[in-house]
Parts: C-alpha cells; sequence; structure tokens
C-alpha cells in the first residue's frame, strides 16, 4: 500500500478566529482559486543539481503539469518567514522552456515580474522548466566551498493562481560529492549523490529548507516515540563543530523548556539547520518543522558570539508554536504572489523576541543571572533612538516590508528599523508578564497565556490565526486588565519612551557607570564596532567609518555624521584603543577631544566636546524589593 503523506493535509483551522475583518480575511481568494494541475497523483516534480554548490551555482530542473493553450507561471514572490517580497528574481539565469524535447517561447509578464507566459501545444501535459539558480547572487551570500543553505522557494516556478496547499511538488536534490544534508522534508530514497522526499503540497515544500556540507554533525536534542528535535550543523572547518558539552548540554534542555513553556507540541520532527561561516549572510528563518539558522564560523565555539546570538536556535524554534501555528490572521496567504499584512508582528516577531530569550536563558544557553545586564543594553537602545519622538512602533509593523527589504543606509536611528519592533517587543512583553506578576501576586504570568495561546496540547502542524483582539482577550482570561489601552499607548501611538515599568516591578533600576556592560563588549566583539552612543555619541568600525551619530549628541552638535572616517584622535592615529584613551582622559579635561575625519576626498578636524568618560547602562537591585528577573528567567522544565 502506498504510504499517505503525514503532511498531505495542511490545515488552516478558524478556532478563536474573531469578528468580521478577521473573517474576511480567510474567504477565498480570486488569485488562489484556479484548478491545480499538480496533483498528489501527478505532482510537479523538483530535481535540484547542487553538486556545483561550491562554485555558487546549481541547476533547477522542473516537470510541470499544464493544459494545452495559454499557461502562467509564476516565480515566489511573498516568503513567509521574511514578511516581504523577498523571492530573489535576480538570481534566477539561463531560463528555457521545452515540451517534448521542443523548445517553447516564454516571455515575462509586462507588469507583474514574477510571471512568465508560455502557449502549451495541443497534447502536452507537462513542460520542462530548467534555470540556474545563483546561490551567491548580489542580495546574499548562501554557498561557500563547504557548505549551502537551500530554500526550496528559490529553486522552483508553480502554476499561477493555485491554493499552494492543493498544489503538490515532489523534489530530489543531487549532492556534491561526500557532503551530507539535513532537511525535515521525508527521505523516501536515497541513489548514490541524489536524495528523492516524498510529494508534499507545495507550502510544506517550500517551508523545509535543506543545508547541506563537507562538514556536518547532527545532535539529537530531545525525543518521544517517533517524534525527535535534531540540530543539523554545518561549517567550513571541522573544528568549529567541536561544541563544548556544557553549551551542547544546554541545548538539549531548550525542547523540554519550550514544552514547559506553551505546555503543547504542533510538529511531528523538528531540525534546527545551523550553518556556520564568514563568508555566509548571517539570518534567522523560521519555519514549522525546521529552521533557517545562519550564524559566524565561531557560533558554537566562541563565548562571546552565545552571549550575544544565543537566542538564534531558540528564537526560531519558538516560531514553531508562535508564527507557524498561532499567526495574525491578515498574515495568512494562500499562495507566494498574494502580498502579506504585517500590523502585528508586534505580537508576531516582537513577543517572540522576548520567547527567545527567555527560552535561552531558562534552558541555560546563557545565564538566568545576566538577563538584567542584557535587559540594561536593549533598554537604553531602545531609548535613546531619536527616531521613536515621531514614528510609532505599529509604523514599523505595517512598513515591515519596506523596512526589511531598503530601508538601510545611514541614519537607522533617525528613520528607525525593522530591528526595533523585536527589541522594542521584548521590552513590551516583559512589561506584559511583569504586570500580571504583579496584580496576581505572582499566582500567574504570560506562561499561562502561552498555554491558552497555544491550545490545544498536540496537532500536526497547521496553522491557527488571531486578531489584536484574541490577544487581548486571552490576556485577559488570565489577568483582567485593560490591554487594549496598553497596546494602544505603547505600539499604535508615538511613545517618547519605550515601556518602562517592567524595570521597577521587577526589582531593579537603570543607572549608567563607567563599568563597562558584558553584553555591550561582547557585541563591539562580534560586530567589529565600537559603541559610543552614550558618550561622544557615534558608533565607529574598526577601520573608523563611522555608522550612525545620534541626533543631539556631542557628535552630532559638532557636525559629524555618518560615512565620515576616523583618521586621527588629538592627532593620534585612531584605533580603538586610541579612542578608549581620549574617552578616559575627556572625563579630566574640559578640552574638547579633536578629531580628524575624512569625508568625499576631504580631510578636516573636528572638536568634540564630551566630558563625562566612559558610560554603560546597568540595572541594580532595588533594596527590599523582589527578584522577580530571576523568577521569570530561571528554568521551567520539571517544575
Amino acid at each position: 500500500m502506498k504510504r499517505k503523506s503525514m503532511y498531505s493535509v495542511w490545515v488552516v483551522a478558524l478556532l478563536g478566529l474573531s469578528g468580521a475583518a478577521g473573517a474576511a480575511g480567510l474567504i477565498p481568494q480570486p488569485n488562489a482559486d484556479a484548478v491545480p494541475y499538480a496533483t498528489q497523483a501527478d505532482p510537479e516534480t523538483l530535481v535540484l543539481d547542487a553538486r556545483m554548490a561550491a562554485r555558487g551555482i546549481a541547476i533547477s530542473t522542473l516537470h510541470i503539469p499544464v493544459r494545452p493553450g495559454p499557461f502562467t507561471f509564476v516565480y515566489p514572490k511573498w516568503i513567509p518567514g521574511y514578511h516581504s517580497p523577498a523571492g530573489v528574481l535576480a538570481d534566477i539565469s539561463q531560463l528555457t522552456v521545452s515540451a517534448g524535447g521542443q523548445a517553447l517561447t516564454w516571455r515575462r509578464d509586462k507588469v507583474d515580474m514574477y510571471a512568465f507566459h508560455v502557449t502549451v501545444p495541443a497534447g502536452v501535459r507537462s513542460i520542462r522548466v530548467q534555470f540556474t539558480m545563483l546561490l551567491n547572487g548580489g542580495t546574499s551570500k548562501r554557498a561557500t566551498p563547504d557548505l549551502a543553505t537551500i530554500c526550496w522557494t528559490r529553486a522552483f516556478f508553480y502554476q499561477n493562481d493555485i491554493n499552494y496547499h492543493d498544489y503538490y511538488l515532489r523534489a530530489s536534490i543531487i549532492l556534491p560529492k561526500g557532503w551530507g544534508y539535513g532537511t525535515a522534508l521525508t527521505t523516501v530514497s536515497r541513489v548514490g549523490q541524489r536524495v528523492n522526499f516524498a510529494e508534499e503540497p507545495l507550502t510544506y515544500v517550500g517551508d523545509s529548507p535543506l543545508f547541506m556540507g563537507r562538514y556536518y554533525r547532527k545532535v539529537q536534542l530531545w525525543h518521544q516515540g517517533s517524534a525527535h528535535m535534531w540540530l543539523d550543523m554545518f561549517a567550513d572547518a571541522p573544528q568549529e563543530l567541536d561544541v563544548p558539552a556544557k553549551l551542547l548540554a544546554a541545548y538539549q534542555r531548550l525542547p523540554d523548556e519550550a514544552f514547559a513553556l506553551y505546555g503543547s507540541r504542533h510538529w511531528y520532527n523538528y531540525h534546527a539547520l545551523l550553518a556556520m561561516s564568514n563568508q555566509i549572510s548571517y539570518d534567522g528563518i523560521e519555519h514549522h518543522q525546521s529552521s533557517d539558522d545562519r550564524a559566524a564560523a565561531d557560533f558554537m565555539t566562541d563565548p562571546d558570539q552565545q552571549l550575544i546570538g544565543g537566542d538564534l536556535v531558540p528564537h526560531e524554534f519558538s516560531h514553531s508554536w508562535n508564527g507557524k501555528y498561532r499567526r495574525p490572521w491578515d498574515l495568512i496567504t494562500d499562495n507566494y504572489q498574494i502580498p502579506q499584512r504585517t500590523d502585528l508582528l508586534w505580537v508576531y516577531e516582537g513577543m517572540n523576541q522576548y520567547l527567545g530569550d527567555l527560552l535561552s536563558f531558562r534552558s541555560g544557553i546563557r545565564q538566568p543571572s545576566e538577563y538584567p545586564q542584557y535587559l540594561a543594553m536593549i533598554y537604553n537602545e531602545m531609548a535613546t533612538e531619536p527616531g521613536r519622538d515621531t514614528e510609532p512602533l505599529i509604523d514599523l509593523t505595517t512598513g515591515a516590508p519596506y523596512f526589511y527589504m531598503t530601508a538601510n543606509g545611514q541614519y537607522p536611528s533617525l528613520r528607525r528599523s525593522a530591528a526595533d519592533f523585536y527589541t522594542e517587543g521584548e521590552l513590551l512583553w516583559l512589561d506584559v508578564d511583569t504586570i500580571i506578576r504583579a496584580r496576581t501576586h505572582g499566582k500567574k504570568s504570560l506562561d499561562d497565556f502561552w498555554h491558552l495561546y497555544s491550545q490545544p496540547a498536540m496537532t500536526g502542524p497547521i496553522t491557527k490565526p488571531y486578531t489584536r483582539s484574541d490577544i487581548e482577550h486571552l490576556l485577559n482570561e488570565v489577568c483582567p486588565y485593560d490591554w487594549h489601552a496598553f497596546f494602544q499607548k505603547h505600539v499604535y501611538e508615538v511613545s517618547r519612551l519605550p515601556p518602562t515599568g517592567e524595570l521597577e516591578r521587577s526589582g531593579w533600576r537603570l543607572v549608567y557607570t563607567a563599568q563597562p556592560n558584558p553584553f555591550i563588549t561582547a557585541a563591539q566583539e562580534t560586530d567589529h564596532i565600537d559603541y559610543q552612543w552614550l558618550t561622544y555619541g557615534f558608533n565607529v568600525g574598526r577601520s573608523g567609518a563611522l555608522t550612525d551619530v545620534r541626533e543631539g549628541s556631542p557628535a552630532w552638535n559638532a557636525g559629524m555624521s555618518p560615512g565620515m572616517k576616523l583618521l586621527a584622535v588629538d592627532g593620534q592615529k585612531f584605533s580603538p584603543g586610541v579612542l578608549q584613551y581620549y574617552l578616559r582622559k575627556a572625563a579630566q579635561d574640559s578640552v574638547p577631544t579633536r578629531f580628524t575625519v575624512a569625508q568625499d576626498g576631504g580631510v578636516r578636524t573636528i572638536a568634540v566636546g564630551y566630558f563625562g568618560g566612559p558610560r554603560y547602562p546597568h540595572l541594580v537591585r532595588m533594596a527590599g524589593t523582589q527578584n522577580m528577573l530571576a523568577k521569570i528567567m530561571a528554568p521551567h522544565a520539571g517544575h
């Protein structure tokens, strides 16, 4: 008997949906109601020849079921998890279309650049589409001589206007010789270097990336019966896979901490795919039964990397519940061409930033006692951003596709960025957590909300939508409060400061001293940037390039701007060490620091009047108060 795929039914559950607006967002859409030609019995097929991945290219060969006459096939545009039209058209090359060995003429749509038209001859039931996929195109680098990350949405076209839950694809990959792989797709067979996967709905294939490489290590983090969670690590050098036993044990505690936090599981088998290389682009993309995590070569061997980025794997893992299982009603689409509406990312990503950090501290990837220093750093980051004086958080989430894709360049602190609704989202949801704990005298917390939010306890990888009112209703079930007004103030209106009540409520207060904050110190090492945001008022790279200048700071008032390069400090050639020397000296002098700067071919000297010395944010305990942060960050599994 032919085995029925466990993913052959990809359900969009209407449980918990409230309001006419939410229901309207899920009605059948005219651009997703075409009859799919690719069925489970006759799926579209994809063979990705990745034997030249080390050179940055792969050859994709598709057989797409069709019917005679005009036919339109499309390239994925709006990719779930990217929250933007991230489909990379520029990385498609050498496109050919044929049927029965005869070339067919194709043309790109004049308006929709992602759509391609062809006329299918009589009697033809499938067309062959082949193209070269540039893994290291202009947008990002995804392959090195020793590893590669494959996002299937970059490797296929599909029939226009179909619902991708009902359209089937069977994928195969030809690996470079000697390379291993990891993916959530079900392996049906392997012959030599070719691996064949089961046919699945297009949405599931697109949601299941594949990592491969010469040096790899697969670690089981958890299992129960036939269900497993794996950490699949790939690196450019074998020594980067020598993870310290203590750190690996912390990652093995991660699944149990997630189950304790949510009280549920909505996946069958989960693969945390981790590529470690200094050549590929850093990223973290969530999927329902896997994650696409990319980090520095020494990510698992350098303590500073874990101190700053230890939430990467927990964050994406948490998204299996928050983002994949529970998803904003207006972020659910029926194919990759339908625009996504991102206004509720302050829940999807903002709350998940808190969850990822929470899980990293609870599991021991980072030590719970370190969280106050981390909180001081992120609070200060949001509190000293000039752009917040005019831009509410909701503008950043609603405009997320723009902020993710094109909002780069100078003055990020004036414009704000997509990163803000992550960082400020953590402060927002920590504030919610402390309000619940304070009002219920410690009897309830956000953990109770997350249990309600992620009910029932066990399903397959389905999606259950929510609205803002759903979130507020669930919070009121846990702790009655005017949550609507709370979110209105902190998300939907301009707020001159980020949520602040969580500091004092949790038994801490913010101070500034000359003692370095360990998270800022680690960030300077990993980012290769000297953060002088609170002193002179600029951030400067190791080469002397100014990356940003804070409005109203001494550097701003003196005329400094991004794009300048520091050549010298008081006559000495610039280096981070020289800058630190004159920073300490400034606390004892009344003479401005003189910076020699280069800009647009010219050189000049700028005197900056800062006289305070080093300045770093810290949280210190308030005498006679409860240490709520210690309770929040303590391990919860088994309690």
